[in-house]
Protein backbone atom coordinates (compact mmCIF):
# COMPACT_ATOMS: atom_id res chain seq x y z
CA UNK A 1 0.00 0.00 0.00
CA UNK A 2 1.48 3.36 -0.99
CA UNK A 3 1.64 6.58 1.01
CA UNK A 4 -1.54 7.98 -0.56
CA UNK A 5 -3.51 4.84 0.34
CA UNK A 6 -2.15 4.96 3.90
CA UNK A 7 -3.30 8.56 4.23
CA UNK A 8 -6.78 7.71 2.94
CA UNK A 9 -7.01 4.77 5.36
CA UNK A 10 -6.08 6.96 8.33
CA UNK A 11 -8.65 9.60 7.29
CA UNK A 12 -11.33 6.92 6.89
CA UNK A 13 -10.65 5.45 10.33
CA UNK A 14 -10.65 8.90 11.95
CA UNK A 15 -13.97 9.90 10.38
CA UNK A 16 -15.49 6.51 11.19
CA UNK A 17 -14.46 6.93 14.85
CA UNK A 18 -15.88 10.46 14.93
CA UNK A 19 -19.24 9.34 13.45
CA UNK A 20 -19.47 6.45 15.94
CA UNK A 21 -18.49 8.71 18.83
CA UNK A 22 -21.27 11.10 17.85
CA UNK A 23 -23.76 8.21 18.00
CA UNK A 24 -22.48 7.26 21.46
CA UNK A 25 -22.83 10.90 22.52
CA UNK A 26 -26.46 10.91 21.38
CA UNK A 27 -27.02 7.73 23.40
CA UNK A 28 -25.51 9.27 26.53
CA UNK A 29 -27.59 12.43 26.13
CA UNK A 30 -30.72 10.32 25.65
CA UNK A 31 -30.01 8.27 28.81
CA UNK A 32 -29.17 11.34 30.90
CA UNK A 33 -32.20 13.36 29.79
CA UNK A 34 -34.52 10.37 30.24
CA UNK A 35 -33.29 9.99 33.83
CA UNK A 36 -33.67 13.69 34.68
CA UNK A 37 -36.81 14.49 32.68
CA UNK A 38 -39.12 13.94 35.69
CA UNK A 39 -37.19 16.52 37.67
CA UNK A 40 -36.57 19.01 34.86
CA UNK A 41 -39.35 18.80 32.24
CA UNK A 42 -37.46 21.00 29.80
CA UNK A 43 -35.01 18.08 29.29
CA UNK A 44 -37.69 16.54 27.06
CA UNK A 45 -36.43 18.72 24.21
CA UNK A 46 -32.78 17.59 24.25
CA UNK A 47 -34.10 14.05 24.84
CA UNK A 48 -36.16 14.30 21.65
CA UNK A 49 -33.09 15.67 19.80
CA UNK A 50 -30.91 12.80 21.05
CA UNK A 51 -33.54 10.18 20.31
CA UNK A 52 -34.02 11.36 16.73
CA UNK A 53 -30.26 11.73 16.31
CA UNK A 54 -29.72 8.09 17.34
CA UNK A 55 -32.36 6.97 14.87
CA UNK A 56 -30.78 9.01 12.04
CA UNK A 57 -27.28 7.80 12.93
CA UNK A 58 -28.37 4.15 12.99
CA UNK A 59 -30.27 4.49 9.72
CA UNK A 60 -27.36 6.13 7.92
CA UNK A 61 -24.88 3.67 9.44
CA UNK A 62 -27.00 0.86 8.02
CA UNK A 63 -27.12 2.56 4.60
CA UNK A 64 -23.36 3.17 4.47
CA UNK A 65 -22.43 -0.31 5.67
CA UNK A 66 -24.98 -1.95 3.35
CA UNK A 67 -23.07 -0.54 0.37
CA UNK A 68 -20.00 -2.64 1.13
CA UNK A 69 -21.02 -5.56 3.37
CA UNK A 70 -23.85 -7.16 5.33
CA UNK A 71 -24.61 -5.11 8.49
CA UNK A 72 -23.55 -7.09 11.57
CA UNK A 73 -22.88 -10.04 9.25
CA UNK A 74 -26.61 -10.63 8.73
CA UNK A 75 -27.41 -11.42 5.03
CA UNK A 76 -30.26 -8.92 4.79
CA UNK A 77 -31.62 -8.60 1.22
CA UNK A 78 -30.24 -5.70 -0.85
CA UNK A 79 -27.14 -5.27 1.31
CA UNK A 80 -23.46 -5.78 0.35
CA UNK A 81 -24.37 -3.97 -2.86
CA UNK A 82 -20.83 -3.38 -4.16
CA UNK A 83 -19.54 -6.99 -3.97
CA UNK A 84 -22.83 -8.33 -5.32
CA UNK A 85 -22.75 -5.88 -8.24
CA UNK A 86 -19.10 -6.35 -9.20
CA UNK A 87 -19.85 -7.29 -12.82
CA UNK A 88 -22.20 -4.37 -13.34
CA UNK A 89 -19.72 -1.95 -11.74
CA UNK A 90 -16.91 -3.12 -14.02
CA UNK A 91 -19.09 -2.85 -17.10
CA UNK A 92 -20.31 0.62 -16.07
CA UNK A 93 -16.77 1.89 -15.41
CA UNK A 94 -15.53 0.55 -18.75
CA UNK A 95 -18.49 1.97 -20.67
CA UNK A 96 -18.22 5.34 -18.92
CA UNK A 97 -14.48 5.55 -19.64
CA UNK A 98 -14.89 4.60 -23.29
CA UNK A 99 -17.78 6.98 -23.96
CA UNK A 100 -16.63 9.99 -21.95
CA UNK A 101 -12.83 9.89 -22.10
CA UNK A 102 -11.85 7.90 -25.20
CA UNK A 103 -14.25 9.23 -27.82
CA UNK A 104 -12.49 10.75 -30.87
CA UNK A 105 -13.82 14.26 -30.17
CA UNK A 106 -12.82 14.25 -26.50
CA UNK A 107 -9.39 12.81 -27.30
CA UNK A 108 -8.81 15.32 -30.12
CA UNK A 109 -9.81 18.28 -27.95
CA UNK A 110 -7.69 17.08 -25.06
CA UNK A 111 -4.66 16.27 -27.21
CA UNK A 112 -4.73 19.76 -28.70
CA UNK A 113 -4.30 21.16 -25.19
CA UNK A 114 -1.36 18.89 -24.34
CA UNK A 115 2.15 19.85 -25.48
CA UNK A 116 3.60 16.34 -25.63
CA UNK A 117 6.80 17.18 -27.53
CA UNK A 118 7.45 20.16 -25.23
CA UNK A 119 7.08 17.93 -22.20
CA UNK A 120 9.46 15.38 -23.74
CA UNK A 121 12.01 18.10 -24.55
CA UNK A 122 11.84 19.60 -21.05
CA UNK A 123 12.15 16.14 -19.51
CA UNK A 124 15.16 15.20 -21.66
CA UNK A 125 16.86 18.54 -21.03
CA UNK A 126 17.54 17.42 -17.48
CA UNK A 127 20.84 15.48 -17.62
CA UNK A 128 19.73 12.88 -15.09
CA UNK A 129 16.63 12.04 -17.15
CA UNK A 130 18.58 11.68 -20.39
CA UNK A 131 21.14 9.56 -18.54
CA UNK A 132 18.51 7.28 -17.02
CA UNK A 133 16.72 6.85 -20.35
CA UNK A 134 20.01 6.06 -22.11
CA UNK A 135 20.94 3.51 -19.44
CA UNK A 136 17.59 1.73 -19.70
CA UNK A 137 17.58 1.60 -23.50
CA UNK A 138 21.24 0.55 -23.64
CA UNK A 139 20.50 -2.22 -21.16
CA UNK A 140 17.56 -3.45 -23.25
CA UNK A 141 19.63 -3.35 -26.45
CA UNK A 142 22.46 -5.27 -24.78
CA UNK A 143 20.07 -7.95 -23.53
CA UNK A 144 18.50 -8.25 -26.99
CA UNK A 145 21.89 -8.53 -28.69
CA UNK A 146 23.07 -11.15 -26.20
CA UNK A 147 19.89 -13.20 -26.50
CA UNK A 148 19.68 -13.22 -30.30
CA UNK A 149 20.26 -16.57 -32.02
CA UNK A 150 23.19 -15.37 -34.11
CA UNK A 151 23.13 -18.09 -36.76
CA UNK A 152 19.40 -17.72 -37.37
CA UNK A 153 19.62 -13.92 -37.46
CA UNK A 154 22.53 -13.99 -39.89
CA UNK A 155 20.69 -16.45 -42.12
CA UNK A 156 17.55 -14.32 -42.02
CA UNK A 157 19.43 -11.09 -42.80
CA UNK A 158 21.32 -12.79 -45.61
CA UNK A 159 18.05 -14.00 -47.16
CA UNK A 160 16.50 -10.57 -46.69
CA UNK A 161 19.50 -8.90 -48.37
CA UNK A 162 19.35 -11.40 -51.23
CA UNK A 163 15.61 -10.84 -51.72
CA UNK A 164 16.18 -7.09 -51.59
CA UNK A 165 18.90 -7.27 -54.25
CA UNK A 166 16.73 -9.47 -56.43
CA UNK A 167 13.78 -7.07 -56.13
CA UNK A 168 15.72 -3.94 -57.16
CA UNK A 169 16.49 -3.52 -60.91
CA UNK A 170 20.22 -3.01 -61.22
CA UNK A 171 20.40 -0.80 -64.32
CA UNK A 172 18.00 1.95 -63.12
CA UNK A 173 19.71 1.91 -59.71
CA UNK A 174 23.12 2.27 -61.38
CA UNK A 175 21.71 5.09 -63.50
CA UNK A 176 20.53 7.01 -60.42
CA UNK A 177 23.82 6.45 -58.56
CA UNK A 178 25.89 7.51 -61.56
CA UNK A 179 23.67 10.55 -62.12
CA UNK A 180 24.02 11.55 -58.48
CA UNK A 181 27.80 11.16 -58.55
CA UNK A 182 28.10 13.10 -61.79
CA UNK A 183 25.76 15.88 -60.67
CA UNK A 184 27.60 16.42 -57.37
CA UNK A 185 31.01 16.48 -59.08
CA UNK A 186 32.48 13.30 -57.62
CA UNK A 187 33.11 11.88 -61.10
CA UNK A 188 34.80 15.12 -62.25
CA UNK A 189 37.03 14.98 -59.18
CA UNK A 190 37.88 11.38 -60.06
CA UNK A 191 38.82 12.48 -63.61
CA UNK A 192 41.03 15.25 -62.18
CA UNK A 193 42.79 12.73 -59.95
CA UNK A 194 43.23 10.36 -62.89
CA UNK A 195 44.83 13.11 -65.00
CA UNK A 196 47.12 14.14 -62.15
CA UNK A 197 48.09 10.51 -61.52
CA UNK A 198 48.85 9.99 -65.24
CA UNK A 199 51.07 13.10 -65.34
CA UNK A 200 52.98 11.98 -62.25
CA UNK A 201 53.31 8.46 -63.66
CA UNK A 202 54.80 9.83 -66.88
CA UNK A 203 57.29 11.93 -64.95
CA UNK A 204 58.30 8.98 -62.75
CA UNK A 205 58.70 6.56 -65.67
CA UNK A 206 60.46 8.85 -68.16
CA UNK A 207 63.61 6.66 -68.15
CA UNK A 208 61.55 3.48 -68.58
CA UNK A 209 59.79 5.02 -71.56
CA UNK A 210 63.16 5.94 -73.11
CA UNK A 211 64.33 2.38 -72.57
CA UNK A 212 61.22 0.93 -74.20
CA UNK A 213 61.56 3.27 -77.20
CA UNK A 214 65.22 2.35 -77.57
CA UNK A 215 64.42 -1.36 -77.40
CA UNK A 216 61.81 -1.13 -80.13
CA UNK A 217 63.71 1.20 -82.48
CA UNK A 218 66.19 0.09 -85.16
CA UNK A 219 69.78 -0.66 -84.19
CA UNK A 220 70.88 1.73 -86.91
CA UNK A 221 69.27 4.68 -85.11
CA UNK A 222 71.53 6.33 -82.54
CA UNK A 223 70.53 6.19 -78.90
CA UNK A 224 70.42 9.96 -78.55
CA UNK A 225 67.75 10.07 -81.26
CA UNK A 226 65.73 7.47 -79.32
CA UNK A 227 66.01 9.70 -76.24
CA UNK A 228 64.76 12.72 -78.17
CA UNK A 229 61.80 10.71 -79.52
CA UNK A 230 60.95 9.44 -76.06
CA UNK A 231 61.13 12.96 -74.61
CA UNK A 232 58.84 14.19 -77.36
CA UNK A 233 56.34 11.42 -76.62
CA UNK A 234 56.35 12.18 -72.89
CA UNK A 235 56.15 15.93 -73.50
CA UNK A 236 53.26 15.52 -75.96
CA UNK A 237 51.27 13.28 -73.64
CA UNK A 238 51.97 15.59 -70.69
CA UNK A 239 50.76 18.58 -72.71
CA UNK A 240 47.57 16.74 -73.64
CA UNK A 241 46.96 15.82 -70.01
CA UNK A 242 47.54 19.41 -68.90
CA UNK A 243 45.09 20.64 -71.53
CA UNK A 244 42.53 18.10 -70.30
CA UNK A 245 42.53 19.81 -66.91
CA UNK A 246 40.37 22.54 -68.46
CA UNK A 247 36.63 21.71 -68.08
CA UNK A 248 35.93 22.89 -71.65
CA UNK A 249 38.47 20.59 -73.25
CA UNK A 250 36.83 18.65 -76.14
CA UNK A 251 37.71 15.32 -74.60
CA UNK A 252 36.17 16.38 -71.28
CA UNK A 253 33.04 17.51 -73.10
CA UNK A 254 32.93 14.22 -74.99
CA UNK A 255 33.34 12.33 -71.70
CA UNK A 256 30.43 14.26 -70.17
CA UNK A 257 28.26 13.46 -73.20
CA UNK A 258 29.20 9.79 -73.03
CA UNK A 259 28.43 9.60 -69.29
CA UNK A 260 25.04 11.31 -69.77
CA UNK A 261 24.22 8.91 -72.60
CA UNK A 262 25.17 5.99 -70.36
CA UNK A 263 22.92 7.35 -67.57
CA UNK A 264 19.98 7.58 -69.97
CA UNK A 265 20.64 4.13 -71.45
CA UNK A 266 20.85 2.49 -68.03
CA UNK A 267 17.48 3.99 -67.12
CA UNK A 268 15.57 3.30 -70.35
CA UNK A 269 17.39 0.94 -72.71
CA UNK A 270 15.83 -2.59 -72.54
CA UNK A 271 19.17 -4.13 -73.50
CA UNK A 272 20.88 -2.41 -70.60
CA UNK A 273 18.07 -3.52 -68.26
CA UNK A 274 18.41 -7.12 -69.40
CA UNK A 275 22.20 -6.99 -69.17
CA UNK A 276 22.00 -5.61 -65.63
CA UNK A 277 19.63 -8.36 -64.50
CA UNK A 278 21.87 -10.96 -66.10
CA UNK A 279 24.94 -9.67 -64.27
CA UNK A 280 22.96 -9.52 -60.99
CA UNK A 281 21.81 -13.14 -61.42
CA UNK A 282 25.38 -14.27 -62.07
CA UNK A 283 26.59 -12.42 -59.01
CA UNK A 284 23.92 -13.98 -56.77
CA UNK A 285 24.55 -17.44 -58.18
CA UNK A 286 28.27 -17.12 -57.58
CA UNK A 287 29.27 -18.56 -54.18
CA UNK A 288 31.70 -15.67 -53.77
CA UNK A 289 28.80 -13.19 -53.95
CA UNK A 290 26.81 -15.11 -51.33
CA UNK A 291 29.84 -15.20 -49.05
CA UNK A 292 30.30 -11.45 -49.47
CA UNK A 293 26.67 -10.79 -48.46
CA UNK A 294 27.06 -13.06 -45.45
CA UNK A 295 30.34 -11.42 -44.49
CA UNK A 296 28.60 -8.04 -44.32
CA UNK A 297 26.31 -9.23 -41.51
CA UNK A 298 29.21 -10.95 -39.75
CA UNK A 299 31.13 -7.68 -39.84
CA UNK A 300 28.11 -5.81 -38.46
CA UNK A 301 27.74 -8.44 -35.72
CA UNK A 302 31.43 -8.09 -34.83
CA UNK A 303 30.90 -4.35 -34.43
CA UNK A 304 27.77 -4.80 -32.33
CA UNK A 305 29.41 -7.11 -29.78
CA UNK A 306 31.89 -4.54 -28.41
CA UNK A 307 29.20 -1.87 -28.69
CA UNK A 308 26.88 -3.93 -26.49
CA UNK A 309 29.51 -4.54 -23.82
CA UNK A 310 30.99 -1.02 -23.67
CA UNK A 311 29.75 2.42 -22.70
CA UNK A 312 29.78 3.65 -26.29
CA UNK A 313 26.12 2.84 -26.83
CA UNK A 314 25.12 4.53 -23.55
CA UNK A 315 27.14 7.66 -24.34
CA UNK A 316 25.78 7.81 -27.88
CA UNK A 317 22.19 7.48 -26.67
CA UNK A 318 22.68 10.11 -23.97
CA UNK A 319 24.13 12.54 -26.50
CA UNK A 320 21.34 11.75 -28.94
CA UNK A 321 18.64 12.46 -26.32
CA UNK A 322 20.27 15.78 -25.42
CA UNK A 323 20.44 16.75 -29.11
CA UNK A 324 16.79 15.77 -29.63
CA UNK A 325 15.68 17.90 -26.67
CA UNK A 326 17.67 20.89 -27.91
CA UNK A 327 16.36 20.53 -31.46
CA UNK A 328 12.73 20.27 -30.33
CA UNK A 329 13.10 23.29 -28.05
CA UNK A 330 14.68 25.48 -30.73
CA UNK A 331 12.83 24.42 -33.88
CA UNK A 332 9.16 25.36 -33.65
CA UNK A 333 8.31 23.51 -36.87
CA UNK A 334 9.71 20.24 -35.55
CA UNK A 335 7.99 20.90 -32.21
CA UNK A 336 4.58 21.31 -33.86
CA UNK A 337 5.22 18.44 -36.27
CA UNK A 338 5.96 15.98 -33.47
CA UNK A 339 2.85 17.09 -31.57
CA UNK A 340 0.74 16.66 -34.69
CA UNK A 341 2.18 13.21 -35.37
CA UNK A 342 1.67 12.08 -31.78
CA UNK A 343 -1.92 13.32 -31.76
CA UNK A 344 -2.71 11.42 -34.95
CA UNK A 345 -0.93 8.30 -33.65
CA UNK A 346 -2.85 8.34 -30.35
CA UNK A 347 -6.18 9.01 -32.07
CA UNK A 348 -5.64 6.21 -34.56
CA UNK A 349 -4.45 3.83 -31.85
CA UNK A 350 -6.78 4.54 -28.93
CA UNK A 351 -10.08 5.73 -30.40
CA UNK A 352 -10.76 2.68 -32.62
CA UNK A 353 -10.09 0.40 -29.64
CA UNK A 354 -12.47 2.01 -27.17
CA UNK A 355 -14.55 -1.15 -26.94
CA UNK A 356 -11.47 -3.28 -26.28
CA UNK A 357 -10.29 -0.88 -23.55
CA UNK A 358 -13.75 -0.90 -21.95
CA UNK A 359 -13.77 -4.72 -22.04
CA UNK A 360 -10.29 -4.75 -20.49
CA UNK A 361 -11.42 -2.47 -17.63
CA UNK A 362 -14.50 -4.61 -17.07
CA UNK A 363 -12.37 -7.76 -17.00
CA UNK A 364 -9.93 -6.25 -14.51
CA UNK A 365 -12.75 -5.24 -12.15
CA UNK A 366 -14.40 -8.65 -12.50
CA UNK A 367 -11.13 -10.38 -11.64
CA UNK A 368 -10.82 -8.48 -8.38
CA UNK A 369 -12.04 -10.43 -5.40
CA UNK A 370 -14.94 -8.84 -3.54
CA UNK A 371 -12.80 -7.80 -0.58
CA UNK A 372 -10.26 -6.01 -2.79
CA UNK A 373 -13.01 -4.20 -4.68
CA UNK A 374 -14.68 -3.10 -1.44
CA UNK A 375 -11.39 -1.86 0.01
CA UNK A 376 -10.48 0.14 -3.07
CA UNK A 377 -13.86 1.82 -3.41
CA UNK A 378 -14.15 2.40 0.33
CA UNK A 379 -10.72 4.04 0.42
CA UNK A 380 -11.84 6.45 -2.31
CA UNK A 381 -15.29 7.42 -0.97
CA UNK A 382 -15.48 5.96 2.56
CA UNK A 383 -14.34 9.19 4.26
CA UNK A 384 -17.10 11.17 2.55
CA UNK A 385 -19.66 8.49 3.40
CA UNK A 386 -18.86 8.96 7.09
CA UNK A 387 -20.04 12.56 6.71
CA UNK A 388 -23.40 11.09 5.72
CA UNK A 389 -23.53 9.37 9.12
CA UNK A 390 -22.55 12.60 10.90
CA UNK A 391 -25.04 14.68 8.95
CA UNK A 392 -27.72 12.04 9.47
CA UNK A 393 -27.15 12.21 13.23
CA UNK A 394 -27.35 15.99 13.40
CA UNK A 395 -30.10 16.49 10.83
CA UNK A 396 -32.12 13.62 12.32
CA UNK A 397 -31.80 15.19 15.76
CA UNK A 398 -32.94 18.60 14.49
CA UNK A 399 -35.90 17.14 12.62
CA UNK A 400 -36.89 15.12 15.71
CA UNK A 401 -36.60 18.24 17.87
CA UNK A 402 -38.79 20.23 15.44
CA UNK A 403 -41.40 17.49 15.35
CA UNK A 404 -41.46 17.20 19.15
CA UNK A 405 -41.68 21.00 19.52
CA UNK A 406 -44.51 21.21 17.02
CA UNK A 407 -46.32 18.40 18.82
CA UNK A 408 -46.01 20.24 22.14
CA UNK A 409 -47.26 23.48 20.69
CA UNK A 410 -50.26 21.85 18.98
Amino acid sequence: MNASADTRLRDLRRMRFFATALLVLMLLIFVATSWGEHTWPWLAYPRAFAEAGMIGACADWFAVVALFRHPLGIPIPHTAIVPNSKERIGEAIGRFTANNFLSPKVLADRMREVDISGWIARWLEKPENARNAAQRIAGVVQQVLRSMPRDDVNAFLTRAARYGIEAVPVAPLASRVLSLLWAHGEMQILVEHAIAYASEALARNRENIKQKVSQRSSRLIPKWIDAIVADKIVAGITQVLNEMREPNHPWRVELATTVQRLIDDLATDPKMLARGEELKARMLENPVGSRQIDSVWIAIEDKLDPLATSNQLFLALEQMFASIAERIAKDEQIHLGINRWLRVAILRTVAPRRAEIAAFIRKVVENWDAETLVKRIELQVGRDLQYIRINGTLVGGLVGLLIFTATQLL
